[in-house]
């Protein structure tokens, strides 16, 4: 059997206003040899995850520096050497400072780019599964539920095990797999765009989330309310704060804490956004060490709940 393609790429929007008022335009790529119309995607390179392969193929193919926003979904077809390929989709809002700030010119792979009418997009793609993600989009536009902020649950890497050498919980640093994981988180994280780092007090905690606040130059704000001792304590009142006002933020947030406090802390996500219950906060909190789980909000209706969650498990 041949071994499957993976590829990610983004549906990129930006508003704009005219005399008629404000309009969403779509972002579509004219490729080169293929002579179709599509939305930036690529390949994954060689231990890539989708979400850097979704940043890093949009600026390669249009020259447009994005983060991520709400996961569209996958779409998978097959290719003419009977090869099936599969490629995930994200929403990536673009600033009107990208876009001047562009460096894309026609080459051997993009011949052009082309800012569509939302109500125009569907009748320009090329193929048939491109519209079928694209109703999707569609369907968040009507929402309002486009411009989106995350939160990412993150279970901090792995640790030295309790021992003698550390007997106190609270100090036991991360393992050498452990730190490894930590620097494999950075660009991955990233790819979302956190705009502040929340960690547990633990020395374990803030090890994980210590090289991506270097690499994004943004402090980290320890809160006792994400520790382990204080859910062990049985108080969840901080927690429930910290969740909360991290949402009233609406902004791009990274929340590094422990496995026991995670289905608390998803539930906390899901009752501060007025979402429904489910199985679906219950695995986006079963994480192994250095994974993590990225929740979605609409910006404009936060209490409209969870547009969607993906989940990152991180080798070791």
């Amino acid at each position: 059997m041949k071994k499957p393609v993976l590829a990610a790429g983004t549906v990129c929007f930006r508003r704009v206003s005219d005399e008629t008022g404000e309009r969403i335009m779509v972002l579509l790529v004219h490729r080169t040899k293929q002579r179709d119309v599509s939305f930036p995607k690529g390949k994954l390179d060689p231990g890539e995850s989708m979400p850097q392969a979704a940043v890093r193929e949009t600026l390669e193919e249009t020259g447009l520096a994005v983060t991520l926003g709400t996961n569209l979904g996958m779409i998978t077809y097959t290719l003419p050497d009977d090869r099936e390929k599969t490629v995930q989709y994200w929403v990536a809002e673009v600033s009107e400072a990208a876009v001047h700030s562009s460096t894309f010119r026609p080459n051997g792979e993009i011949s052009a780019l082309e800012w569509v009418p939302l109500e125009e997009v569907n009748d320009r793609l090329s193929y048939k599964a491109d519209r079928k993600l694209f109703k999707v989009f569609t369907r968040l536009a009507e929402r309002d539920a486009i411009d989106t902020f995350s939160i990412i649950l993150l279970r901090h890497a792995k640790a030295e095990p309790r021992s003698e050498t550390w007997p106190v919980d609270h100090l036991r640093p991360l393992a050498e797999a452990g730190e490894n994981q930590a620097e494999t988180l950075v660009p991955i994280l990233e790819s979302f765009g956190p705009k502040r780092i929340y960690s547990s007090t633990a020395e374990r905690c803030m090890r994980t989330v210590t090289p991506l606040s270097e690499h994004t130059e943004k402090k980290i704000r320890e809160r006792e309310g994400l520790s382990q001792d204080t859910w062990d304590a049985g108080d969840t009142v901080e927690l429930r704060r910290i969740v909360g006002k991290v949402v009233r933020r609406r902004k791009n947030a990274v929340l590094c804490t422990h496995r026991p406090v995670l289905p608390d802390a998803a539930r906390e996500l899901a009752l501060a956004t007025g979402s429904l219950p489910g199985d679906y906060l219950r695995e986006a909190a079963e994480l192994p060490p250095g994974g993590f789980s990225v929740f979605h909000f609409s910006k404009k209706h936060p209490g409209a709940g969870i547009l969607s969650v993906e989940t990152y498990p991180i080798k070791h």
